[in-house]
């Protein structure tokens, strides 16, 4: 049981926001980290997220049962029960959101509301199974880790907290559709609206493109504003480069589940090396990088 649990929190997608979070928080505080802050913001993110995907379990679960990707979960299983799942949803939410609002700072309370009101209800409840706008709209919850992160610090929006919000917001929909072209055919029989199930393979690769080419100066503008090295310019540079090459060629692969799962780890390891990278060479007094 312990472990369904686990597994309804999403910890893959938990972890991949913690590192966002986590590099946020340390831009915004150059190398003069509040440590307990710290602590007290990835709690309460980290709880937060995780009520975000029990409910996003609990409203799926009746679509989940027609993917084999998903039809082994504990909810379309039988293995838990929707009303102890809901429970359990609601209140991992309202401890995190209630750690974010008192013990670390409201605006970032306010962020946390949003991007589970975006990824429950904008994303889960409607566009998901109505839309193909459903992915990029959708990224606007996902993009809201590294956003509270740096606020936690600042305590206010500003140019450094929209910059690392597009760089993640441009980074899901690439992200996704990757995966969303690997089971394009499981999404079919499921009757989710996803981009290569309405308008093809082929045109999703080519909508990826721009998103992909975009985080290309959102890492050039970190530098240019001061908030990240000379090392976090080249390193996001070359690695979104990279990246962009691979989508661009995409359009020309002959298997496209093949060059969909490179592109997939392609972006997920982008995501972490950019954020790692971001935190060792963000700038301040106490920085041992250029």
């Amino acid at each position: 049981m312990l472990k369904d649990l686990l597994n309804l929190t999403k910890p893959g997608i938990i972890r991949l926001n913690l590192i966002a979070v986590f590099g946020g928080f340390w831009v915004a505080s150059k190398w003069d980290i509040d440590w307990l802050l710290l602590v007290w913001t990835l709690l309460g993110t980290t709880l937060t997220i995780a009520s975000s995907c029990v409910l996003n379990n609990y409203l799926d679960r009746d679509w989940d049962i027609k993917m084999e990707r998903t039809r082994n979960r504990p909810l379309p299983s039988g293995r838990l029960s929707p009303a102890f799942v809901l429970a359990f949803g609601i209140a991992l939410g309202a401890l995190g959101i209630s750690i974010l609002f008192f013990l670390v700072d409201p605006l970032c309370g306010w962020l946390g509301l949003l991007g589970m009101f975006v990824y429950i209800v904008v994303y889960t409840l409607w566009l998901k199974r109505h839309s193909t706008w459903s992915t990029s709209v959708g990224g606007v919850s996902g993009a809201m880790p590294p956003v509270i992160g740096y606020c936690a610090v600042t305590e206010q929006i500003d140019a450094g907290a929209w910059l690392l919000f597009a760089l993640l917001f441009l980074w899901q929909p690439p992200h996704f559709w990757s995966l969303g072209i690997r089971r394009v055919e499981e999404y079919r029989a499921a009757g989710f609206p996803l981009l290569p199930v309405v308008k093809g393979v082929r045109r999703t690769k080519w909508q990826m493109i721009p998103y992909v080419v975009l985080l290309i100066p959102a890492g050039v503008l970190l530098y240019a504003f001061g908030y990240a090295g000379i090392i976090f310019l080249i390193v996001s540079v070359v690695f979104g480069a990279v990246w962009c090459w691979h989508t661009i060629a995409g359009v020309r692969a002959r298997d496209d589940t093949a060059w969909a799962k490179q592109n997939f780890m392609l972006s997920v390891n982008y995501l972490m090396v950019v954020f790692l990278v971001m935190v060792v060479n963000t700038q301040g007094d106490g920085a041992w990088l250029p």
